[in-house]
């Protein structure tokens, strides 16, 4: 296809067209969730919630803000990531809100730690701040190829923020994770940023190495091997996923960082033969930690038999658990359709309820049928940003796009799988939807980059002299 034909399929579709398609979508990514809290208000209390229209304008001027930027800065962009992490923002706040409201919940805090603090409020800000940093991104940020000049500061980076939860005085030993760090009073997950600052890294490096990690020296079995100097790049990252998971005992940022790798792997070489080997290096090393990290074999025993640390934990048995257990029966409580906003009793999880079980309560109170409908919002952003890295016209910018898009996808993948049981848990948290700031502020992040990728591959390419990117684009012109 040449140039000129592809230029003109990308730009089909007008910036206002786009534009005005988002903002009737944010209209409803704003209203259901208002719905949604009037409802629980309803369920719990017989009355509309008095919080409602503070909750109303709240949410419908983050959303307005996000627009206008949009609209602004970024005419050509994708018109359904907004509105969509709109839409989970809002439902997730909703929650948090419901349990909020939980007479058990609010005893618990007070038995814990001698008083009760709502959560909700605190997650508003910190979706205040998400946005902030998202309209960042898309002010500051004219093109995303200048991230390329940054891919070996982003790998220390990302070095840095992975190894902070270490680092004596400063990380923080959460039931059994270290996972956290305390800056002034409030509690920080490196990692949620973490793989955002390591998606650029590798997308610069496989932009450049990507000719000879494709190359294949033998065939065996059907398959391509690799070259076995080509082998390093993957070895390396695979036990620093090793030493995450030994040292930090993180079993979900370790399968994160290392499946986005692989994912990036294939997309750049498109050769099976790195996933193959990416899914058989992740097993052997989970067998090998597992076999000697007493946390990762709780959460393993956890997952094998939830029922038995149900009862272990009941009879104050030290180190069992028993959310696993109740976030299952959650799940058979809710059916197809579910309880009914306001009125499951997801409450019964005494700890992380709103965060790393939040999945729970939506699989009670609206059934199957609701969680389908969540987990297709999330397989529409990931289509979405798949979509964006299809329309890139630089190879750095496809590599992002697709990394940025796996790391949602498989974030999602592995906090939905743990709570329904599928996997072990990890301990991560739903994006958009689980209370804490750390997740909310990475993942709008993460949606503004996307957007501005979508924006600058689907905007009308300038004549090369007129272009004041000239230099860079002959730098990373399309092949």
């Amino acid at each position: 296809m040449s140039s000129t034909t592809q230029t003109s399929t990308i730009g089909a579709i007008g910036a206002p067209s786009r534009r005005n398609t988002e903002l009737a979508l944010l209209a409803f990514a704003v209203v259901i969730p208002l719905f949604a809290y009037m409802n629980v208000g309803l369920a719990l209390t017989g009355e509309v919630p008095t919080g409602m229209l503070g909750y109303g304008m709240g949410l419908g001027l983050l959303a307005a803000v996000g627009h206008i930027v949009v609209r602004k800065f970024a005419a050509y962009a994708d018109p359904l990531l907004l509105p969509l992490a709109t839409l989970l923002n809002g439902l997730g706040l909703v929650i948090i809100w419901r349990l909020d409201q939980s007479e058990r919940l609010q005893q618990l805090a007070k038995d814990q730690y001698g008083s009760f603090s709502p959560s909700a409020p605190n997650q508003l800000m910190y979706s205040a701040i998400g946005i902030a940093l998202f309209v960042g991104v898309l002010l500051l940020m004219k093109d995303h190829r200048v991230l390329q000049r940054y891919t070996y500061i982003s790998m220390v980076s990302s070095l840095v923020l992975l190894l902070l939860p270490l680092v004596p005085g400063l990380g923080m030993n959460v039931f059994g994770a270290k996972i956290w760090i305390s800056v002034g009073g409030f509690s920080i997950q490196p990692g949620e940023f973490a793989k955002i600052v390591i998606a650029v890294f590798f997308a610069g490096y496989l932009m450049v190495k990507r000719d000879a990690l494709a190359l294949a020296s033998r065939r065996f079995m059907g398959l391509y091997l690799p070259r076995g100097r080509d082998l390093g790049p993957i070895i390396v990252v695979w036990a620093m996923s090793i030493l995450i998971l030994v040292f930090e005992t993180d079993l979900g940022t370790s399968l994160l960082f290392f499946g986005m790798f692989v994912v990036m792997l294939y997309v750049a070489t498109e050769r099976t033969s790195w996933i193959i080997f990416g899914l058989l290096m992740s097993a052997v090393g989970a067998v090998g930690v597992a076999s000697f990290e007493p946390h990762v074999q709780s959460r393993v025993q956890a997952w094998l038999d939830p029922m038995r640390e149900y009862m272990l934990s009941r009879q104050g048995v030290p180190g069992h658990s028993e959310q696993a257990m109740q976030a299952l029966w959650s799940f058979g409580s809710g059916g197809v359709l579910g309880a009914g906003l306001g009125q499951g009793h997801s409450d019964l999880i005494k700890f992380a309820a709103n965060s790393d079980f939040v999945l729970a309560t939506f699989g009670e109170e609206i059934g199957l049928a609701g969680v389908m409908a969540i987990l297709l919002i999330y397989g529409l952003i990931t289509e979405r940003g798949l979509r964006t890295a299809l329309a890139a016209r630089d190879p750095f910018g496809k590599l992002l796009a697709a990394g940025l898009s796996g790391a949602f996808a498989i974030q999602v993948f592995v906090v939905a799988g743990g709570v329904m049981g599928l996997i072990p848990l990890t301990g991560m948290t739903m994006p958009f939807l689980a209370y804490g700031g750390s997740s909310v502020i990475a993942n709008w992040a993460l949606v503004g980059i996307l957007m501005r990728i979508s924006d600058t591959a689907r905007r009308p390419a300038p004549s090369p002299a007129a272009s004041p990117d000239a230099e860079m684009t002959q730098i990373v012109r399309p092949e």
